[in-house]
């Protein structure tokens, strides 16, 4: 993440975390700390996994206090291993207690998505599937936790609404069928948007590709049926499967060979990597 991109899309949104933790002042800090005073802490793995997030945690202290000095010992994308020294945080006692929790959270979650996200990538290593994210997201974390992603050896889907068009079961029911739809996207659309459609049998996949499909994605369909489908569609659109893939039954997709498969588990349900700031001293 560039430092224009952390100043025109993190920067508010990681101001926002931190006035949700201190809505007027930090109580606990400020009763024994009265005074400013310089310290440093380390940042300490807890456990292995793929580092992401580093220079969004640097920011969190940084726009509490432009004084502070970060040193880390690795960089995104790298595996970490327990105990592992990753960085080295100088500046106001105050500042670094205050900026702890919120800039933690960040690391945390942005490095499990990443680690998670590599486990499940690594899988698909040899074919010429690309794992995906999709848009269930947290809340106002989407810009960190897609990033996370790609950290992790993953590739971004539509990034919002405003990104591509995705014909979905709901959007189908509203246009009346997939033709009508896909007619309708391609009307309003601009010719730049590539339009997807969501298929649930292979009667729809039939009726997206006549349609002209850019992408076609199969949906909670069993492995024989994406297998027919794939057939059907005869490479004259792009293939995405889907439908609550895990790191543990992503394995009866992997010799399917279609272009995409997208996974929400990627954001919705990593878990944290423990990390920690500790030994923290005046110098």
């Amino acid at each position: 993440m560039n430092d224009i991109t952390m100043r025109l899309q993190a920067d508010h949104l990681i101001m926002e975390a931190l006035k949700e933790d201190i809505s007027s002042e930090d109580v606990t800090t400020n009763s024994v700390m009265k005074e400013a005073a310089a310290g440093e802490v380390e940042l300490i793995c807890k456990q292995d996994g793929i580092i992401a997030g580093l220079e969004v945690f640097r920011r969190v202290f940084e726009l509490l206090d432009e004084k502070t000095e970060i040193t880390f010992c690795c960089k995104d994308g790298d595996a970490v291993t327990k105990g592992q020294k990753m960085g080295l945080l100088k500046g106001d006692i105050r500042v670094l207690l205050s900026g702890e929790r919120v800039a933690l959270n960040y690391l945390q979650r942005m490095s499990g998505i990443a680690t998670y996200t590599h486990s499940l990538a690594k899988l698909l290593e040899g074919s010429k599937t690309k794992l995906l994210d999709t848009r269930k997201t947290t809340p106002n974390m989407r810009i960190f936790e897609k990033y996370a992603v790609r950290v992790g050896g993953g590739y971004n889907h539509r990034y919002n609404l405003s990104d591509g068009v995705l014909l979905k079961d709901n959007h189908i029911g509203a246009a009346g069928s997939v033709t009508k739809a896909v007619e309708m996207a391609k009307a309003y659309a601009p010719f730049v948007r590539k339009i997807e459609v969501e298929t649930e049998n292979l009667d729809m996949v039939k009726e997206a590709v006549e349609a002209g499909a850019d992408i076609i994605m199969l949906d909670n369909m069993s492995p024989e049926e994406m297998r027919k489908a794939i057939a059907l569609i005869d490479g004259r659109a792009e293939t995405e499967c889907s439908g609550n893939v895990t790191k543990e039954n992503i394995d009866r997709l992997t010799s399917l060979g279609v272009d995409y498969i997208s996974s929400g588990a990627l954001t919705h349900s990593a878990p944290i990597l423990d990390i920690s700031l500790k030994n923290l001293h005046a110098v």
